[in-house]
């Protein structure tokens, strides 16, 4: 059974970065399309074809390898025609560049070509990839912290301490001069529901803790609810050095990675974990912050595949906030649903990972470098300020842009992304991640 689980998460992972890829590439299609391009090929994956069909001039199909996708659009670049062959090696490069080019525009559609789009609508195009693979991750994330919720202390309360022990003691049972905790003594019991504390109604598990770590040595009136009716209590936290936590219950570190430990009031109440939806505006929320995180993993990239390499040579620990392949991805989510954790704890995990890959194909493909989108985006944009300063100064208009004279970079990021793939590839194979806890 923890088989099939396990192949399970890694489908609904593949699943999903299909799904990922396929409306990444229909980002790019649709608005092509309205503009009049001519779209050749829309496919997923890379190297031979499994499946396709031609519907209309454009030719839709699957290939072999699910690492990603693309469209054909008919003159990315200038045309060649009657320009003289080059030599030499990144001159050939060039040549073969323009020459597949050329091969993309159809004799009578000349005017249905990319690089004659207006700049803002070549921009439009070029973003639409990453722009839907953004829409998803919000929608994902909307759906988990709305829909399911996220997973922090309730207002139901699963155990209450019988005595006060020091924060920096491991004794697990209490010692007969060890003081009565302030819940025991108030007679909360397992099972009540927090309604209000000191006259404020609380809804978390969060509000009533705050309440209660500000109010050391102060008498509070504590309304819970207890067999369908509520009951007042009086409760008086006392002063006591307590390891801070968060909404979710793991506690707080310092800038050492040290948890915070502070005097605060201390009243002994356990909450029950379950999920607490949010509001609708947490899921776009939550696809910034994760925007902000995979922004800062790239900034860092080459210290981040430093470390990835010195871990795999070494059998260190990898970094669990580091780069994953798609192998790595797929390994986590196998772990995810294998783990001995109830199902809609997995399937919110799962969830997590789906959304967090879409916000790195979001952040991964902005990057301003040929051949990602945000390459592109810069040639357009380019020529957007190329053709704004002739008409600024009354000159004529410039010549189109040739980005096949860059190809020589373009091979160059290629490899490095090879590189980068493979060592990331055979990290996950040898050294994974492992799931923390």
């Amino acid at each position: 059974m923890e088989i099939l689980l396990y192949v399970g998460g890694i489908l609904f992972m593949l699943i999903g970065l299909g799904l990922s890829i396929g409306l990444h590439e229909v980002g790019h299609l649709v608005p092509a399309k309205l503009f009049g391009v001519r779209v050749g090929q829309y496919m997923i994956g890379f190297g031979p074809r499994l499946w396709s069909k031609r519907i209309g001039e454009t030719e839709y199909g699957f290939k072999l390898l699910p690492l990603g996708g693309f469209i054909s659009m008919s003159g990315m670049y200038p045309s060649s025609k009657g320009e003289r062959p080059a030599s030499g090696v990144f001159r050939t490069l060039i040549q073969d560049a323009r020459s597949a080019n050329d091969e993309t525009i159809a004799e009578g559609a000349e005017d249905r070509v990319f690089y004659k789009l207006p700049v803002w609508k070549r921009v439009i195009v070029m973003l639409g990839g990453p722009l839907m693979n953004l829409v998803l991750a919000v929608v994902i994330f909307t759906v988990l912290v709305c829909g399911i919720g996220v997973q922090q202390g309730t207002t139901t309360i699963s155990a209450v301490n019988e005595c006060v022990v020091p924060a920096s003691s491991t004794a697990t049972e209490c010692a007969p001069d060890d003081p009565e905790s302030p819940a025991a003594e108030a007679g909360v019991r397992p099972g009540d529901v927090l309604v209000s504390i000191d006259g404020q109604p609380v809804s978390t598990f969060e509000q009533a803790t705050t309440i209660v770590q500000a109010s050391p040595g102060e008498t509070l009136e504590l309304v819970v609810r207890r067999d369908g009716a509520e009951q007042t209590l009086s409760l008086t936290p006392i002063a006591a050095e307590r390891t801070i936590t968060d909404a979710s219950g793991r506690p707080v570190l310092d800038d050492q990675g040290d948890p915070v430990v502070r005097e605060v009031g201390y009243a002994g109440m356990i909450s029950q974990m379950g999920f607490v939806q949010q509001p609708l505006s947490a899921g776009p929320e939550m696809a910034a912050e994760n925007v902000a995180r995979v922004a800062s993993l790239i900034v860092t990239l080459p210290v981040r595949l430093w470390d990835v390499g010195v871990s795999l040579v070494t059998g260190g620990e990898r970094d669990p906030n580091g780069p994953l392949s798609v192998v790595g991805v797929g390994r986590l989510a196998g772990e995810v649903a294998a783990t001995d954790a109830p199902i809609l704890n997995r399937f919110a995990v799962l969830l997590g990972l789906l959304g967090s890959l879409n916000v790195a194909l979001f952040v991964f493909n902005l990057i301003p470098l040929l051949p990602l989108d945000g390459g592109h985006i810069v040639v357009a944009l380019w020529e957007g300020i190329k053709r704004a300063w002739a008409k600024l100064f009354r000159r004529p208009p410039p010549a189109p842009v040739d980005a096949t004279r860059l190809v020589p970079l373009t091979v160059v990021v290629a490899v490095l992304l090879i590189g980068m793939g493979a060592l990331l590839l055979v990290a996950d194979l040898f050294n994974p991640v492992k799931l923390l806890g």
